[in-house]
């Protein structure tokens, strides 16, 4: 695991109560000063490829991706490819006004399929509304996916029929969910782990760290898996916490860590660690994994209103598709017929996403009463009755 050692948390906490620290009435800090302990307090993430596909060794983590082959790396590839095209394809339908809203994961595909794909078959998954790849991994249809979004169905596909749970707009809260679901996993038995999504918006909501001091206690077989990509809507993440939020688990008395979120390489071995510690026993782990939301936050947003230019294309040159496509070319565990494939595949599924959306039927008009109560409700039947009257109503002053 990698975390700042206790020395380096002292001498952080000494030095930034010495005069000449910034905060400090009548001195301030020289850029150089500035630049120096601001490199000092990063914390260290684990990396195994670099963004130029250099492949880097860490004694911690490679035994976790040792033995994945060329055919998995090119799949991992694969996986990230379509899963942007199907999210720029799903963007576009937005702008066309065939989807009520979009959440964009562009720049975060490494952190989802990294993760998604160190998940096994029994594994449960509680994602929030940005995890299209995720559900990717899982077999999730992405057309169930713009269903939703396109306001056809509540979510379109059946939770324990691939183990991932539908998704969840309000902030935070399937992390409760996760938190009661791993409890329940841990008094039936069973060596299966379960992995909750959030960004680092929603780390600062009460819902999470209940949803911390429950696991801990309870040492649930939980993995917490944040995706920090930087911006909250408009709000950085240094406006929202103090330290890193990998080190928020110190408090709670479980292991955070923090990974390079663009390196799918090292999102999949660190993933791994943390069901293994789970389905061995050993409690909750939080993996922060640091990443760029390259888009809006959703297409209702516009980013340009509160980041620049130089922050977006700083990041860009860290894209994790480029990233491990260097990695297989220089390996030569992937040829040019191979990307041409994949090219087309993707077109494919593009093609493929946009006619199904637009030929998607309206939903039923009474689906919305159906499932309110298991065994029905006098209640819900009148009011079912009341709309049936108010939607005839539309009918017999077409007839006049």
């Amino acid at each position: 695991m990698t975390v700042e050692s206790t020395a380096a948390r002292t001498s952080r906490r000494s030095a930034g109560s010495k005069a000449g620290t910034t905060g400090t009435k009548g001195t301030t800090r020289t850029p150089a000063k500035k630049a120096a302990a601001k490199k000092a307090a990063d914390p260290q993430l684990v990396q195994l490829l670099t963004p130029e596909g250099k492949r880097v060794k860490n004694a911690e983590y490679d035994k976790y991706v040792a033995g994945v082959t060329p055919e998995e790396l090119r799949g991992l590839y694969r996986d990230m490819v379509l899963t942007r095209r199907f999210d720029a394809e799903a963007t576009s339908l937005q702008r066309q006004g065939e989807l009520g809203l979009w959440a964009s994961l562009l720049g975060q595909e490494a952190a989802q399929i990294g993760s998604g794909r160190a998940l096994r078959d029994d594994d449960y998954v509680f994602p929030t509304y940005r995890e299209h790849g995720v559900a990717w991994c899982r077999g999730v249809d992405p057309t169930n996916l713009l269903g939703m979004f396109r306001g056809v169905n509540n979510g379109g596909w059946d939770p324990n029929s691939n183990n991932f749970q539908l998704y969840t707009i309000v902030i935070g809260s399937q992390t409760l969910h996760a938190t009661g679901y791993a409890m329940g996993v841990a008094k039936d038995g069973a060596d299966s782990a379960v992995i909750a999504y959030f960004g680092d918006g929603a780390s600062s909501q009460g819902d999470v760290a209940e949803s911390f001091t429950f696991s801990a206690v309870y040492n649930a077989p939980v993995v917490f898996f944040c995706q920090n990509n930087q911006w909250a809507i408009s709000e950085p993440t240094e406006k929202q916490s103090r330290v890193p939020i990998y080190q928020r688990a110190q408090g709670y008395g479980f292991p955070g860590v923090r990974v390079d979120g663009n390196d799918v390489l090292a999102c999949l071995a660190v993933t791994r660690w943390a069901l293994e510690r789970a389905r061995a026993g050993e409690g909750p782990t939080l993996v922060e994994a640091f990443t760029y939301r390259m888009g809006a936050h959703t297409t209702s947003d516009d980013p340009t209103r509160y980041r620049g230019d130089e922050e977006r294309q700083a990041w860009e040159a860290k894209d994790p598709i480029l990233r491990l496509r260097r990695f297989l070319e220089t390996s030569n565990h992937a040829d040019e017929g191979f990307f041409e494939e994949l090219e087309a595949e993707s077109e494919a599924l593009g093609k493929r996403v946009r006619e199904a959306v637009r030929a998607m039927p309206d939903p039923d008009h009474f689906a919305i009463f159906e499932n309110v109560y298991a065994d029905g409700h006098a209640l819900v039947d009148e009011e079912r009755a009341q709309f049936a009257a108010y939607q005839a109503s539309f009918a017999d002053e077409g007839g006049n």
